[in-house]
């Protein structure tokens, strides 16, 4: 098999509302499944505040560590909406009143028969040089800029601007998985499991314990991008239980 393409990512999310428990954040499970169907590794996620400085550090950090780095939140019209303005800084680029952004949304208020007021041109900001993001729900814009993508924190926006940007991007080989099912606990299983591992470390292997209300059972998880990885680290987990069972006699 030719070698894997591995792509990695993380997520940003940016809200003060975040931290407070206010607002539950339903795009990280989201972006994980969708990243996850292109294979593309969600490696890293953080959640800042609305800080300029803390926006700032974690984007420089992140874009340079992983190939694509989304955020969610902080581009909205309001006076803590400082998203655009900290990711212009990050890039050392001016922000801007987008001219495109700023037709499509003036259009869209004109439509609607409503003034375009100075703090709904601000969802036209974004850095000089950076490219649109679809917004199909409510027309404002994400962008683009290097490898950072930036999109609304409200979960509806938030995922179809993603599904306008998913085709963009460069895929990876996907992750497979099996699962095996042990009838023992994980505190039988910990130390031979653990040798499984290090004997195939082109894959990664999880155990998820649970309980019928009378015994403890483990469900085995095996990943890996090679199909033949797969297979042997498989065939060792099912050795390993035989050995267990054999030896409590079950």
């Amino acid at each position: 098999m030719t070698s894997a393409t591995i792509v990695t990512a993380a997520m940003l999310a940016i809200g003060d509302e975040l931290l407070s428990g206010r607002t539950k954040d339903k795009n990280i499970g989201h972006l994980a499944d969708m990243l996850t169907l292109l294979g593309i590794d969600l490696r890293e996620v953080r959640i800042v505040a609305d800080d300029e400085a803390a926006i700032v550090e974690a984007v420089n950090a992140l874009r340079g560590r992983y190939d694509h780095v989304f955020t969610s939140g902080g581009i909205g019209p309001t006076h803590d909406d400082i998203t655009a303005d900290a990711i212009a800084k990050a890039f050392g680029v001016e922000c801007i009143h987008e001219p495109k952004a700023m037709e499509l949304l003036g259009a869209m208020y004109e439509r609607r028969g409503m003034e375009f007021t100075e703090s709904r041109k601000r969802m036209a900001r974004m850095p000089a040089g950076a490219e649109h993001i679809v917004n199909p729900v409510s027309t404002a814009p994400g962008f683009r800029i290097g490898n950072v993508y930036v999109m609304a924190g409200v979960p509806q926006v938030f995922q179809a601007m993603l599904d306008t940007l998913l085709p963009t991007l460069q895929a990876g080989t996907p992750i497979l998985s099996r699962t095996v099912r042990s009838p023992f606990g994980e505190g039988d299983i910990g130390v031979p499991l653990t040798d499984v591992q290090k004997k195939h470390p082109e894959t990664s292997i999880g155990s998820y314990p649970k309980f019928d209300g009378k015994s403890f059972s483990t469900d085995i998880v095996i990943r890996a991008r090679d199909p033949s990885h797969l297979d042997a680290a498989e065939a060792d987990v099912a050795a390993m239980i035989d050995v267990i069972s054999r030896t409590r006699g079950v």
